[in-house]
């Protein structure tokens, strides 16, 4: 059941770091958010935004070599994943990424979100990117709670 959808446009880096700043605070842990798009869309832009509201401090870069970064917030641990290099649902079960959904204090951000196939969450927040321009996005935001 679809709770909530919202599309949102940007027109710019800042607009887009802004629009994941204050999605932040709609957030409680535990919490898992699911991003799509293709590369260049603003996945990782919104992601800079979302942690900077959840208080982090430290520079946020996709863990696409990495899988996952661990980021302590103001009242939460910030789980980054980011499975663009991910081939398989084999993968995903070795690194224990359906653990991290189970943690009452995680909120976990997943680029790439579509190669988790069977392991996405039932309650989650989708947010889909399209570039339409250059540095203009549309950004679609559902719950699926």
């Amino acid at each position: 059941m679809i709770f909530e959808e919202k599309i949102i446009i940007t027109k710019s880096d800042n607009q887009t770091q802004n629009l994941g700043f204050k999605f932040s605070k709609k957030i409680t842990p535990p919490a898992a958010i699911c991003l799509y798009g293709n590369l260049g869309s603003g996945k990782t832009t919104f992601t800079k935004g979302f942690a900077k509201g959840l208080g982090i401090k430290e520079r946020i870069i996709s863990p696409t070599f990495v899988i996952v970064r661990e980021h302590e917030a103001k009242k939460s641990l910030f789980y980054h994943i980011d499975l663009y290099r991910i081939e398989n649902e084999k993968e995903l079960k070795k690194i224990g990424i359906n653990d991290l959904f189970l943690e009452k204090k995680a909120i976990v951000l997943i680029e790439w979100a579509e190669n988790l196939d069977n392991l996405l969450p039932k309650k989650r927040w989708d947010i889909k990117f399209e570039q339409i321009e250059k540095n203009k996005r549309r950004i679609t935001i559902t719950s699926n709670f």
